[in-house]
């Protein structure tokens, strides 16, 4: 589905630059269930963002669905989101001054296709949605925006998902809820790509791959046994670290690494860990307008 070979990505900042990517080798095979981790500035939306063709390497290939797609121009990077890859974000990327459906309609629209108004339907009863389609993003929960955003993603049809913090601004029940939408994609044939900080998301996918410093540091399978293992470390590196501060009664300061155990971090917050290139991940990683996701910037959904 993708493979990637000696990516790198520079930005230049002054006089200095950041290897926010520095030579990544990854393959991701068809119906995998993938999750990317790492703390802010390790390279994990960097990358994420060059493998669903949002952004180039500064050198090295990307293939997509057999497709070599790192030398593409605007236009046919376009072509590829949007035949290909469905996009879910933190922050739901929804056109606020419409309907729920309308905002589902918005890829079908762009590629003009035939009994549009049935599959935009078809996604939103797909996520449960299907009595809210009438309904404004300001009259949604966040959990039910984020099920919007997701039938929007799946409404073409796509063979692969890349979700980028999916569930970082829903609370825990509601993350639960749309990382079961998510199995059930992944159980339908549909290749999932999540990018988190959560360990707890993290876990549930099939192979759990850690980032630091432009680089893939550990590639790992993830069982029954390892996800418990993973958490429990994770519980228990927590509490040791809880009772020191109260014990100290003292915060650590931001500039603390997060502890690792077994090669993994216990948590992936902005927080801890190295924030070489933080700045300029950041700045590209903001999350992309509809335009930029293969669709018109300004869309008005094709009425009856």
């Amino acid at each position: 589905m993708i493979e990637a070979a000696q990516l790198r990505k520079e930005y230049h900042m002054g006089d200095s630059v950041v290897h926010a990517l520095a030579g990544v080798d990854l393959r991701i095979q068809p119906g995998e269930f993938v999750s990317i981790t790492g703390a802010s500035g390790s390279g994990k939306s960097t990358l994420m963002h060059i493998l669903g063709c949002l952004d180039r390497p500064t050198s090295g290939i990307v293939r997509v669905a057999g497709e070599t797609v790192s030398a593409l121009n605007d236009k046919q990077l376009a072509r590829i989101r949007n035949q290909h890859i469905g996009f879910v974000f933190q922050t739901f990327n929804l056109i606020n001054r419409t309907t729920a459906f309308d905002n589902v309609l918005v890829p079908l629209v762009y590629t003009r296709r035939a009994f549009a108004k049935k599959a935009a339907r078809d996604a939103l009863e797909r996520v449960g949605l299907g009595k809210r389609s009438k309904h404004r993003p300001s009259e949604m929960s966040g959990g039910e925006c984020q099920r919007v955003a997701i039938a929007r993603a799946i409404v073409n049809k796509p063979r692969l998902i890349l979700a980028d913090e999916p569930t970082g601004n829903l609370d825990t029940r509601t993350g639960e809820q749309i990382m079961q939408i998510f199995h059930e994609l992944h159980a339908d044939g549909i290749t999932i790509l999540v990018v988190t900080h959560e360990m707890d998301v993290a876990v549930q996918a099939q192979r759990m791959i850690h980032m630091k410093d432009g680089n893939i540091v550990e590639d790992t399978a993830v069982d029954d046994h390892r996800r418990e293992q993973i958490l429990t470390q994770a519980h228990d590196v927590h509490t040791r670290a809880f009772r020191q501060k109260a014990a100290a009664k003292a915060i650590l300061p931001a500039a603390a690494r997060v502890p690792e155990v077994g090669g993994w971090p216990t948590s992936f917050g902005g927080g801890g860990g190295d924030d070489r290139g933080h700045d300029a991940e950041r700045e590209s990683s903001s999350p992309p307008g509809p335009k930029d996701l293969g669709y018109p910037a300004e869309v008005d959904p094709v009425r009856e």
